[in-house]
């Protein structure tokens, strides 16, 4: 038997960098590829970077030059190759480069230097496809690019205009993850909010019936595929504050969707929001946020914002501390301003200083760690149902609905010997800090 050439695999950058990760490495073990852990056991070896902001570049570009080093036969694909030559001006000695969202363009280039074992088609690969993630949960990207031309983004330049995936497509992505055991659905975009916008919602079908491509229907169809029972949470990211996002909040209340929402809300000032080319205004946000904390007491919010952006003053930056004690968010980040090359608000007037930019950031995060800590102290006592993702000598880290994985906090369980990953369990809270929860399990 000959031994199958070998790829090595970098991801690097968000979720939705991952998926493509994923949608590579399924179609490299469908063509009879072997994944290399590592770089020596490699015959040549995808990058796929990061462009966002500068320190994602760096990151990127060092990668791909410790690759060329330990491999030296490199393929790069991602964000930061769409930012023109950078790459090729960087690291001459790559491959070949392409832009996100290219896998089939990563192929070609695969099989130019390394050729294809066999025919996918001949061969079983799992309906789920390979994933990067633990077996219990899987991101579920919904559409490409981005219509919105947010002044701090590149995003659009680099990954194109939404292009929304036929929902037929996205279902049965889901039911393969659902019957392969995934307990965790994240369904993540650029914009999900705007899903369906660019094919005018047009009706798609799924398992025969007919099924809007929007949101909201999307969001209820894949509540089904748990069985209603709670038994599959389904987690929204990167939903834009548009008025029919109050149309999940019941979905929510009623226990079909995870009562949690990532919204950017970036920031509060009217004036600043608008240099952004950012949806509503602080006001209009915190009704919001009311409305949807009445109809569902338990939704978790978290947002990110950005401190220091070009033209804020002390007092706009201060209107944002505001917004942040009256909206009490549950998870929040904050970026001190990054001028991204190519980002248009680069050429507004009156840019802040870095250290004055870092400053307030760090204000900021002070402010949200006592609200944080004091959100999570009313947990304590309470019995929370948690996904146990990892289990050591020391007890078990789970995430209840709060916690999306890797960015949100963790719950601790003491006593958790029993327990493996993927795993459902009640937990008595009996500790909170000003990020994670420590408990017992309840027997």
């Amino acid at each position: 038997m000959t031994t199958p050439p070998k790829v090595g695999f970098v991801s690097l950058g968000c979720p939705k960098a991952l998926v493509d990760s994923e949608r590579i490495l399924s179609q490299l073990r469908a063509e009879g590829y072997a994944i290399s852990p590592s770089y020596e056991a490699a015959d040549l070896v995808v990058v796929n970077t990061c462009g966002f902001i500068d320190s994602a570049v760096d990151e990127s570009l060092e990668a791909i030059g410790e690759a060329l080093a330990e491999n030296g036969k490199v393929i790069v694909t991602g964000c930061l190759g769409a930012k023109g030559d950078i790459v090729r001006k960087t690291h001459p000695k790559v491959l070949a480069v392409t832009g996100p969202h290219a896998a089939d363009e990563v192929m070609q280039a695969v099989h130019a230097h390394l050729p294809r074992p066999h025919d996918p088609y001949t061969d079983l690969v799992p309906p789920q496809g390979v994933r990067l993630t633990p077996a219990h949960y899987a991101y579920l990207k919904i559409s490409e690019g981005c219509n919105h031309r947010c002044t701090f983004c590149i995003i659009p330049s680099m990954r194109g205009d939404l292009v929304s995936r036929p929902i037929g497509e996205v279902m049965q992505e889901a039911e393969n993850l659902a019957k392969a055991g995934v307990k965790e659905i994240l369904v993540i975009s650029q914009d999900t909010s705007a899903y369906g916008v660019d094919v005018k919602y047009r009706t798609g079908f799924w398992q025969g019936r007919p099924l809007k491509t929007r949101m909201t229907e999307l969001t209820r169809a894949l509540s089904e595929l748990g069985g209603g029972a709670g038994d599959l949470w389904v987690r929204l990211h990167y939903v834009y504050p548009y008025p029919h996002v109050d149309e999940v909040i019941p979905l929510m209340a009623e226990g079909k969707l995870l009562p949690y929402l990532d919204v950017p809300f970036q920031h509060a000032s009217p004036r600043i929001l608008k240099l952004m080319k950012r949806p509503a205004s602080g006001e209009v946000n915190l009704e919001r946020i009311r409305a949807w904390r009445a109809i569902c007491p338990d939704i978790t919010i978290r947002s990110t914002f950005i401190a220091g952006f070009p033209g804020e003053t002390e007092a706009e930056f201060r209107q944002m501390l505001d917004f942040l004690e009256e909206a009490e968010l549950d998870r929040v980040g904050c970026f001190a301003y990054s001028p991204v090359e190519g980002a248009k608000a680069n050429a507004l007037p009156d840019p802040v200083p870095e250290e004055v930019r870092e400053e307030r950031r760090a204000r900021f995060m002070a402010a949200q760690e006592k609200i944080s800590r004091r959100r999570l102290k009313r947990k304590v006592g309470k019995t929370l149902k948690v996904l146990v993702d990892a289990v050591g000598k020391d007890g078990a880290t789970a995430r209840s609905a709060a916690d999306a994985p890797e960015i949100d906090g963790v719950v601790t369980i003491a006593d958790a010997k029993k327990l493996k990953p993927g795993d459902w369990a009640a937990v008595k809270i009996e500790r909170a800090d000003a990020h994670d929860l420590w408990g017992r399990l309840v027997r």
